[in-house]
């Protein structure tokens, strides 16, 4: 019996990501992967068909994973012409099953999948098989979904809980909270304008304002650039006084919502950081900071003292997931 092949993809309007796995006991093997400048190819099955014309071995089912919203099998992707259907592809492409999945909420298919090189413990806990997960993922934005466990396996559940509102802890971070407000000339500043590589970003470029107004600081010439985050990361871990406090107060931030996020899903199946920066700062997301944060929920502290913290390191988990989600068509 020949193995069984599956189509993984990764679709973002920059570029996108097509691998194919096979099934090989429990284990996926990636055979073959490509990346493609999305916005060179007008028509999607062009490029699918192009992919495929490459592949000794033609898959039986495949996951795409998309950048937005999928509504009944289907998806208008905002800055390219492609509107993708699962039936449409499925018969173009010969596949007995397809699936179209949020890109984000495709991660809760390949958690349970990870290998150690894949994973990085954040702190300790019991993982209850019969209970949600929750992934964060702070990049760009921040990335929020559930898994709900099921008799065929896990369901992701996408979350806009990022664009809920950002809540201060303390008068600094209502005084951030506000210079934010009135900075970008907003009426309410959501959750994903603080915790995420942009949010810390503009948690470095308040305290530029406040503690260097006259612009002599060495990060102050990437206070308005998309470098700043990284900029950040990178001084603070050469020790820059100012890199750290804002490092120092955005763990802080993540770890409070990580903690709310978790109790609002009763996630005490585990809890997964994912995005950019998971595997960038893990000696942070490991802190006191994070943790105190995290559990800080006064009388709901113990049902979050027994959850799982772990980070994805892998850059690869979009295709890793998607191809877990195909294998799943198939069962």
């Amino acid at each position: 019996m020949a193995p069984i092949t599956l189509l993984a993809g990764d679709l973002g309007g920059t570029k996108t990501l097509l691998a194919t796995y096979q099934v090989d006991g429990t284990r996926l093997i990636k055979t073959r992967s490509e990346r493609y400048a999305s916005g060179q190819w007008p028509n999607f099955n062009d490029l699918v068909a192009q992919f495929l014309a490459g592949c000794e071995v033609q898959p039986s089912a495949g996951c795409l994973a998309v950048a937005g919203p999928v509504r009944q099998g289907r998806v208008k992707f905002t800055n390219l012409p492609w509107e993708l259907d699962e039936e449409g592809l499925s018969q173009a492409f010969s596949l007995e099953r397809l699936e179209l999945v949020n890109d984000f909420a495709v991660l809760i298919y390949g958690l349970p999948h990870l290998t150690s090189e894949q994973q990085a413990p954040i702190r300790p806990g019991v993982a209850r098989p019969e209970a949600p997960l929750l992934v964060l993922g702070a990049g760009t934005g921040l990335g929020v979904a559930y898994g709900v466990p099921t008799p065929t396996g896990l369901v992701a559940v996408a979350s806009e809980a990022a664009h809920g509102e950002f809540a201060p802890r303390s008068q600094q971070e209502w005084e951030l909270k506000r210079w934010l407000a009135q900075e970008r000339g907003l009426e309410r500043v959501s959750i994903e304008r603080v915790v995420s590589g942009t949010g810390l970003g503009e948690v470095a470029r308040w305290l530029l304002h406040i503690r260097h107004p006259g612009g002599d600081h060495p990060l102050f010439p990437l206070a308005e650039g998309s470098e700043l985050p990284a900029a950040v990361a990178a001084s603070a871990a050469l020790g820059e006084s100012l890199a750290c406090e804002a490092l120092e107060i955005w763990i802080g931030c993540y770890g409070s919502v990580c903690g709310d996020l978790a109790l609002a899903g009763l996630s005490r199946g585990g809890v997964w950081l994912a995005g950019g920066t998971a595997g960038k700062l893990l000696e942070n997301l490991r802190s006191p900071t994070f943790n105190r944060a995290f559990l800080n929920k006064g009388r709901l502290e113990p049902v979050l003292a027994s959850m799982s913290i772990t980070a994805v390191v892998d850059p690869a988990i979009g295709q890793f997931s998607a191809a877990c989600r195909a294998r799943m068509l198939l069962a």
